[in-house]
């Protein structure tokens, strides 16, 4: 573990040297997922002096455009934890998310519900004492672009000393999402008022899987479903750094990892994601099949194995029906055999493949957001999970 640790130590070093001036200013925020409230909540007070500002990923929103705390922030585990990270000067900022594209358009797109939202947000902040609020909206259509910036605005007008934080989707540059370039690029995100009215801009550049067409061309007949990939992390944010203030730009860092069911044929697999987990189930499935991880090109670790039964893996477990990220503790007794990629046959037999994101990955994350400049980094998620040596590179605040 030493040695490992070391490792990572020295890649932070090595990949960061050229960090610009304003990087005693780096800052680590961090998300505590509702479904884990007492462990990401402990988890988190051990690790405080990391962390500039704390984000509990607690709020949702009824369809009449209602606030819910789903992780009761003035109960326990959670007051005891706020009142300690306000002590030591960690800023407390929930998050409100939806992924309802219809519903997001809809209240946007309307006046009257649109500034209710912002009026409901505005007081439940000040009502609360938070330090501010994250606004997470995904899966937007490209129709809300102008209304979204519209929400932001009057958010921001409302908040006054309070602080407004968006998390937003990373985008892959069009020369590398489309095989065939559109005739209009539409976008969801208007980076320009996000840059005017977004106090922090976390994009959530994890989850790239195969979005990146030129990455995966790239690396041919390798297993290639990565959580972040570096060069794409890159790319994304230089794209973003055009529009939004480098100063204002937090990489997301993701701590889970995902399990595939892989079929097609060796060198054009099929990817059909089964559920997220956190490392420990990798070295569950490890030990039980008795088989080895590697680093992927990526710079992250994963492994591949053949199941015997489906039925024994998967049960009643499906992704759909779990929050991102959370550990299943699903076990699994067979050996591995899994094709190599020299052949270029149909698959016989659908194989598993779990790739996740350990420290060593974290720490390229952390030496890329360094050299790039910006603000800092997120991590999704802070629950107990996490590989524990990421502790040992992430860099305590000054």
């Amino acid at each position: 573990m030493k040695d490992y640790l070391a490792a990572c130590a020295v890649l932070v070093l090595a990949l960061s040297a050229a960090t610009p001036a304003h990087a005693a200013s780096f800052e680590i925020s961090g998300w505590i997922p509702y479904w884990r409230s007492a462990t990401g909540t402990a988890d988190a007070l051990a690790h405080l002096d990391y962390f500039a500002e704390i984000n509990p990923f607690v709020y949702t929103l009824k369809q009449d455009g209602t606030l819910v705390d789903n992780g009761k922030l003035q109960e326990e585990p959670w007051a005891s934890f706020i009142a300690e990270a306000k002590r030591r000067k960690v800023r407390i900022i929930p998050t409100v998310m939806s992924s309802d594209k219809e519903f997001l358009s809809a209240t946007l797109k309307d006046t009257k519900k649109r500034i209710a939202l912002e009026d409901a947000i505005a007081a439940e902040v000040k009502a609360k004492g938070y330090d501010g609020i994250d606004i997470d909206f995904e899966n937007k259509g490209a129709s809300t672009k102008p209304y979204f910036a519209l929400f932001l605005k009057g958010l921001y007008m409302r908040m006054g000393n309070k602080w407004v934080m968006c998390t937003i989707e990373a985008r892959t540059p069009p020369e590398d999402a489309f095989a065939t370039m559109p005739l209009k690029l539409e976008y969801a995100n208007d980076f320009a008022a996000i840059n005017k009215y977004c106090d922090r801009v976390r994009f959530m550049t994890y989850d790239q899987r195969t979005a990146d067409l030129t990455l995966n061309k790239k690396n041919g007949a390798t297993l290639y479903a990565p959580i972040a990939d570096p060069l794409w992390v890159e790319k994304s944010i230089r794209l973003a750094m055009k529009q939004i203030r480098p100063n204002k730009i937090q990489i997301g860092i993701a701590t889970y990892g995902y399990e595939y069911r892989i079929g097609g044929a060796v060198g054009d697999y099929d990817y059909s994601i089964l559920w997220s987990f956190n490392p420990r189930y990798a070295a569950q499935i490890a030990s039980s099949y008795g088989v080895s991880s590697a680093r992927n090109t990526a710079g992250e670790m994963g492994l591949a194995y053949v199941p015997t039964s489906t039925q024994a893996l998967i049960g009643t477990d499906t992704f759909a029906a779990r929050p991102v990220g959370e550990d299943l503790g699903v076990s699994a007794t067979y050996p591995a055999n899994i094709p190599t990629p020299s052949s270029s046959t149909t698959l016989q037999t659908a194989f598993r493949y779990l790739v996740w994101s350990d420290a060593q990955a974290i720490a390229q994350k952390v030496a890329l957001a360094k050299k790039l400049g910006v603000r800092g980094i997120s991590i999704f998620k802070i629950d107990g999970g996490e590989d524990p040596a990421m502790w040992g590179v992430l860099p305590k605040k000054r």
